[in-house]
């Protein structure tokens, strides 16, 4: 074989191999281009419907730690001390018909009189006193809680003020059916067993939420939008027929 034929063969094998290797590249990068528009399979999970339009788990939405554990019934002992202690005061104010006053009264007198029986009687049955705790409600925990409550009732006004106002009437139409039907539920009960009914929903109600979420929040959004297909009738028919100055609407 000639030089320059040799020469021109090996040219011809090299321009193949470089084509070849160019063509692999240019596939591994429309291969890696298809894989990163590929939607990532949570983003479906994001379009589901969730009651209240929550984005957390139930948990979190508690805010998570102890309070959430005990209403979640994931610390069961301190679940049932909770419950137990609530049902128990129940049944003294309800039941049994006690006062309040009186009951907190009573437990003082008891409280302070152990006291101070164990602490005279030590000196004659040779025991030590007991040793009582200074107890002070630290300053910072107490200006939290105000400025917590503070925002919140700041909220609740600006609330009411757009309800006065009269510029959203489908806020203003939530909050009195939402009265009215508190109203209701008062003529049934009154205020201390509509608080403890209230009181032992916050320990059953998540946990049957959480554990059947999927089925709640699918008819939940059924619900919903059965209801803005009846308000659109009523917005259509009467709503938007009434004469209100500033109307916002939706």
């Amino acid at each position: 074989m000639a030089p320059g034929e040799h020469e021109s063969f090996v040219d011809k094998i090299e321009e193949k191999f470089h084509d070849h290797h160019t063509d692999s590249d240019s596939y591994s990068d429309s291969d890696d281009d298809h894989k990163k528009k590929r939607p990532p399979a949570q983003a479906t999970k994001s379009n589901v419907y969730r009651l209240f339009g929550r984005d957390q788990p139930v948990h979190k939405v508690l805010g998570g730690g102890k309070p959430a554990d005990i209403f979640l019934w994931r610390n069961k002992r301190s679940t049932g001390i909770v419950l137990g202690a609530g049902t128990a005061l129940w049944v003294f104010f309800e039941l049994l018909e006690y006062h309040f006053l009186t009951l907190v009264c009573h437990l003082l007198i008891l409280a302070l009189a152990a006291l101070f029986l164990w602490s005279n009687a030590s000196v004659f049955i040779h025991k030590s006193p007991l040793q009582i705790p200074h107890i002070a409600i630290p300053e910072e925990c107490v200006l939290e809680v105000v400025s917590a409550l503070r925002v919140e009732i700041n909220q609740a006004f600006v609330v009411l003020r757009e309800i006065g106002t009269g510029r959203d009437l489908k806020k203003f139409l939530t909050v009195i059916a939402g009265l009215w039907a508190i109203s209701v539920v008062g003529n049934w009960f009154n205020f201390l067993t509509l608080f403890y009914l209230f009181f032992v929903s916050l320990f059953t109600l998540p946990l049957l939420y959480e554990k059947n979420e999927d089925q709640v929040d699918a008819l939940a959004e059924k619900a919903m939008i059965e209801i803005k297909k009846q308000y659109a009738v009523l917005d259509a028919k009467v709503l938007s027929q009434l004469p209100i100055a500033g109307l916002k609407k939706d």
